[in-house]
């Protein structure tokens, strides 16, 4: 009798959606992004690796992966999932806002990536056949990870603007990419091939008309109809199946169903529905990603990297440097901002998911030997791989680009005048502290490690420097010692307990007043020697309990005594919790005006 363990394709599920489980709330844990997590998976658990020893040892199939095929639809589904989102977060309007973006910067990128990438491989001698294999081989590596980036960047952030402008223009170009190398292949009619690109552009440009006009005057009607069933499941089919046939639809004309996905969120995103469409499949979204990533993971096997390290390794560096500078280039020729242009620059360097179809492609239309193909597939599989360590390394490029710029300068070169007090972060509660501040003439002195802000807070004419204050030499340069007080606004809770303990040991006398989350939170902080810890939770709950109570029409002298008695009661839980000696102050955030203890901001109390 037949078990489901002998079906080899609900092994491979059980596998994936147990190292969903598994690589996501771990990597979460060290603040690693999971991206790496699984692809590190797909090379264990892959054919290339432990998978490959399930022939001797038979438990191994049982938590292998053998058969990539297999699960390559659900890798595709995932990032038809991932377009559709994007589209979600998009509009037409803001689409036609970056139209100059997306055929201006992303068709030069493509073209001239692709030219430096193919001459350079010709003139080099990799595509033995003739110039046609460097052009499909300069085309496939100009691409860029749309399933990477995005998810990274965003769509709103300057970086996230202009990676996903220029990563829309290559998804579109996907299939006029595959029929030109059809066009110039030996082994192909090129008249056959041509009229072929016509007709399918013909006919895209039809389907995706029709569904612009339908999608407006049915897609409101049929989510209506699943609204006032309330049934969350009915919601969620309806939203996949709009999906499913949106993808169809494209891809029956020889279009991409990327193409299709993208426009059926566009659509959906010009309803009221988009925000619970978007809530019901990101679940969805996440884990066909992961399914895809794993599918990179497989393609690398370990021996032939280290058969083959020093080719691979100039072969990964050089497509990154060119897309690189390429990319980065024509971001600043555009108008963006140095730091824009960096990191985007390198965060879209590595080679894309669609690099391996246009590899196929190529392969299939004998421009390139199979062995060529493969080589650039494992290329491709690690730049991919690499993606996130890149898009850290262009962030910190970025940074220090801006700081040039900017004429920012870091602690470490700058004395820090004496008598002030140190605000460490800048978000809005620190520039609240610092408008309270000026308010009442106290000097001082903001401390910020995200370059944008400081960039920001400096052209608004607030006293603040760049500085990461995680590091103790950085303490050491701001002369607590000399310091009015200390506040701590930033929103990291184990770093702001580490760095009062550090304060308290060095400058016993100085006032701490210190951003808590919680109680909790507000306990450690008191043990580890904050003077002042401010928890936000309970200052905000407490604040609107107050709001409503007056709007209920209760009279604002019991109310405030109230408010008084539930402060003393927590302020008694927080010096049993933090097993003080003596009882914490617990103060107002600053909005509550009937307190005597609301105008009590200023730190040299």
């Amino acid at each position: 009798m037949n078990t489901p363990l002998d079906n080899p394709a609900f092994i491979d599920a059980i596998v994936i959606l147990g190292a969903a489980g598994i690589v996501i709330p771990a990597f979460a844990r060290f603040r690693i992004t999971p991206i790496i997590g699984f692809i590190m998976v797909g090379v264990l658990l892959g054919p290339a690796g432990l998978g490959s020893l399930s022939g001797q040892y038979d438990w191994l199939r049982y938590v292998t992966i053998n058969d990539r095929e297999a699960i390559e639809p659900f890798a595709e589904f995932g990032i038809i999932l991932l377009l559709f989102s994007i589209g979600l977060e998009l509009s037409f309007k803001r689409l036609w806002s970056m139209r100059q973006l997306v055929f201006g910067v992303g068709a030069a990128e493509l073209l001239i990536s692709g030219a430096l990438i193919g001459g350079a491989l010709f003139l080099y001698g990799f595509p033995q056949q003739s110039w046609e294999g460097a052009v499909g081989l300069g085309l496939a590596l100009a691409l860029s990870s749309t399933a990477l980036v995005l998810p990274m960047s965003g769509t709103k952030s300057p970086v996230g603007r202009a990676s996903l402008a220029m990563l829309l223009f290559q998804d579109v170009a996907i299939v006029p990419i595959i029929f030109l190398l059809g066009a110039i292949s030996p082994a192909m009619n090129s008249d056959a091939s041509w009229d072929a690109l016509a007709q399918i552009l013909l006919m895209g440009i039809l389907v995706i008309g029709g569904m612009l006009v339908l999608g407006r005057l049915l897609l409101p009607r049929i989510f209506a109809q699943a609204a006032r069933t309330k049934s969350p499941e009915l919601f969620l089919s309806v939203s996949l199946l709009v999906i499913i046939l949106a993808s169809l639809a494209t891809a029956a004309t020889g279009l991409s169903p990327i193409v299709g996905a993208l426009l059926a969120g566009l659509l959906i995103a010009e309803t009221e529905y988009h925000g619970e469409v978007e809530v019901i499949t990101q679940p969805f979204k996440g884990l066909a990603l992961g399914v895809f990533l794993i599918t990179v993971g497989m393609q690398i096997d370990i021996r032939v990297i280290l058969d083959n390290w020093a080719s691979l390794i100039t072969a990964v560096v050089g497509v990154v440097l060119v897309k690189a500078v390429v990319i980065g280039g024509l971001l600043r020729f555009a108008g963006a901002r140095p730091g824009t242009a960096t990191e985007a620059g390198v965060l879209m360097s590595s080679p894309s998911e669609t690099t391996l179809i246009v590899l196929a492609a190529a392969a299939q239309a004998q421009l390139i030997q199979p062995q060529t193909a493969a080589f650039w597939q494992i290329v491709t599989a690690i730049g991919l791989t690499i993606t996130p360590l890149l898009a850290r390394f262009g962030h910190d490029m970025a940074r220090r680009v801006e700081l040039r710029g900017e004429n920012i300068e870091a602690t470490d070169d700058q004395v820090i005048d004496a008598e002030k007090t140190i605000i460490i972060g800048f978000g809005r509660v620190g520039r609240l502290v610092a408008d309270m501040l000026e308010t009442h003439n106290q000097n001082y002195l903001a401390i910020e490690s995200n370059i944008d802000v400081v960039a920001s807070a400096k052209r608004d004419g607030y006293p603040i420097i760049f500085g990461n204050v995680a590091r103790n030499e950085m303490l050491d340069r701001l002369r607590l010692g000399h310091a009015k007080a200390l506040i701590l606004t930033m929103d990291e809770p184990v770093l702001s307990v580490q760095i009062v303990k550090r304060v308290r040991a060095w400058v016993p006398d100085l006032p701490i007043i210190v951003r808590a989350r919680d109680i909790d939170h507000a306990a450690e902080l008191y043990q580890a020697g904050a003077t002042n810890a401010v928890p936000e939770a309970l200052e905000g709950s407490l604040q609107l309990s107050e709001a409503i109570l007056v709007e209920n029409g209760v009279a604002m002298g019991p109310v405030i005594a109230s408010i008084h008695e539930k402060r003393d009661t927590l302020r008694q839980q927080i010096q049993k919790d933090g097993n003080l000696e003596v009882e914490p102050k617990l103060k107002l955030s600053g909005l509550d005006n009937h307190s005597a203890d609301s105008d009590k901001l200023s730190p040299q109390e």
